[in-house]
């Protein structure tokens, strides 16, 4: 085996001691046994603790992306309570809050091409920095000026956060991929709790030295992850060198410390470096190859990702989530003894964590598919049934206040919307997020994936900015009824395009991209550079 892996050594790095030719049966037949073993072979808690504890430490990144959503209440409050020397309006307040969300794909959109360039740990490193200034900026902040800007900076900081599902994506062994990758929607919701738990406590400024803190902790933590052993391969400019070749084996080590998981995971990085090996000499991306974008293998996951997250937005997630206490509102406010919209908000709150936490479980045990088709049908179901006990119970009288029928059963309606929150969370909430890491090809998966965070979150923005105008024009069960529909068409999507990536390597996720006939010439590419 060592012997077999020197010789792919030679010939995948050519040194000017090492001219020797590689026998293309051998590692044909030396790939495929792999491959077939590494399918086979079940991995134990033991061999995927590297890659959980570096996981998580590079998911406390998007800590800050929660942190954001949260703290644009308490600042917002706080400005107004707290005597500043300048007054803010309603119109500025919404501004304060929504600048995080309009910048952020600026961070995402050049997230991509640093992240190819310079490596996906040195951008983890440099998010952290307009972080640190956004915090600091806010402790000094004198004047509403110097808050846009520090809300402008915090936005792109949280965009630079794109690199996380990449990177992990790229550490993590296929059987346990899923798993990771949903650990991201845990941490942002460890964001909000932390925001919540602190606002109880401090002040607006005093929060942002904890979190300021923070940020510089983070920072340090990024030094002990090693560099993805896969963007030491592709993104080389077709420049290969031992220093290199030595840097790739140590994270692979890192990252595995069972022998014959290393084996293979190497193995596997070295078949899908040849197969894209033969249809590009050089497989760094920039704007200068749009070409690669016409490939099927590009243009399929895209307009897949592209048209879940559209569905997502237009379902409702996130509009539940930002504009609770307003949904809680509509809804009556009151939903029993003593349990009121503030009641419900922290319910939900406690809702979207827990189930954030099961996600990253089921998900390794049942995949992606299945997660988003049940999660689509909760949601269609619970929302349905929401707007039809809206429409048989609830009326406007001539001023528009609400009159309701069957006020006892109230706590009924909001079972309805929580369970909606629930297996939102569980499927259409998370889970296009992680694919991102999957789908994407590794040759653009750096500036792909900041495209399509940017795309999600300008869709984020639109649909939040309008869900005000459009509840003016409709009822709130008809926003439910538009809700359901949507979900409905979500998940049959869901059904019919998107592949399941469960324990699949990037070569095998590539293959269900292309036709027939493609998979075959894919199969037949001699398995050399």
């Amino acid at each position: 085996m060592d012997k077999i892996q020197e010789i792919v050594d030679e010939r995948m790095y050519p040194t000017v001691e090492s001219d020797k030719k590689l026998d293309n049966e051998t590692i044909s037949s030396f790939l495929g046994q792999t491959s077939i073993r590494s399918s086979k072979e079940k991995i134990t808690m033991t061999d995927i603790t590297s890659q959980v504890i570096a996981s998580c430490i590079i998911h406390c990144m998007v800590i800050k992306a929660g942190i954001n959503m949260a703290y644009s209440t308490v600042l917002i409050s706080g400005l107004v309570s707290d005597g500043v020397d300048f007054k803010v309006t309603e119109n500025e307040e919404s501004w304060i809050a929504s600048l995080v969300t309009i910048t952020l794909p600026i961070g995402s959109v050049i997230a991509g091409p640093l992240m190819d360039k310079f490596g996906r740990k040195p951008v983890c490193l440099l998010s952290c920095i307009p972080a640190a200034l956004s915090w600091v900026s806010l402790i000094f902040a004198k004047s509403l000026i110097t808050i846009y800007a520090a809300r402008v900076i915090a936005g792109i900081a949280a965009g630079l956060t794109t690199v996380g599902l990449v990177y992990i994506s790229e550490l993590s062994h296929p059987q346990v991929r899923p798993m990771l990758l949903c650990l991201n929607s845990v941490f942002v919701s460890l964001g909000i709790l932390i925001t919540c738990c602190l606002a109880v406590l401090l002040d607006w400024r005093k929060m942002a030295i904890i979190f300021l803190v923070l940020e510089c902790c983070i920072f340090f933590a990024f030094y002990f992850v090693p560099e993805s052993p896969y963007w030491l391969v592709f993104f080389t400019n077709g420049i290969f060198d031992e220093k290199r070749i030595c840097k790739m084996k140590c994270s692979l080590k890192q990252l595995n410390r069972r022998q014959t998981i290393y084996e293979q995971e190497y193995s596997r990085i070295m078949e899908t470096y040849r197969n894209q090996a033969n249809g590009s000499k050089n497989i760094t991306v920039s704007i200068k190859h749009y070409h690669k974008f016409m490939s099927p293998t590009v243009y399929k996951p895209i307009t897949i990702l592209f048209l879940l997250f559209l569905l997502q937005q237009l379902s409702g997630c996130y509009v539940i989530i930002f504009y609770a206490i307003s949904v809680f509102h509509e809804m009556g406010g009151t939903f029993g003894k003593g349990f009121d919209e503030n009641d419900a908000l922290i319910t939900l709150g406690i809702i979207r964590f827990i189930v954030s936490i099961l996600t990253v479980f089921y998900s390794r045990k049942y995949g992606r598919r299945v997660l988003c088709i049940l999660s689509g049908i909760g949601m269609t179901i619970s929302m349905f049934l929401s707007g039809m006990y809206m429409y048989f119970t609830m009326s406007y009288d001539e001023k528009g206040n609400i009159e309701e029928t069957m006020v006892d059963q109230k706590w009924l309606l909001l079972f309805f919307v929580l369970s909606y929150i629930c297996t939102s969370t569980f499927g259409f909430v998370n889970i296009p997020w992680t694919l991102i890491g999957e789908l994407l090809p590794v040759s653009i998966r750096g500036i792909g994936g900041g495209l399509m965070v940017s795309f999600a979150y300008i869709m984020m923005f639109v649909v939040v900015k309008s869900y005000p105008y459009i509840l003016k024009s409709m009822s709130i069960e008809g926003i439910f009824f538009s809700f359901s529909f949507i979900s409905l068409i979500g998940t049959a999507f869901v059904y019919f395009f998107l592949p399941e990536t469960l324990g699949k390597s990037f070569s095998d996720i590539e293959k269900y991209f292309l036709s027939k006939r493609e998979r075959e010439t894919f199969d037949a590419i001699p398995k050399t550079s």
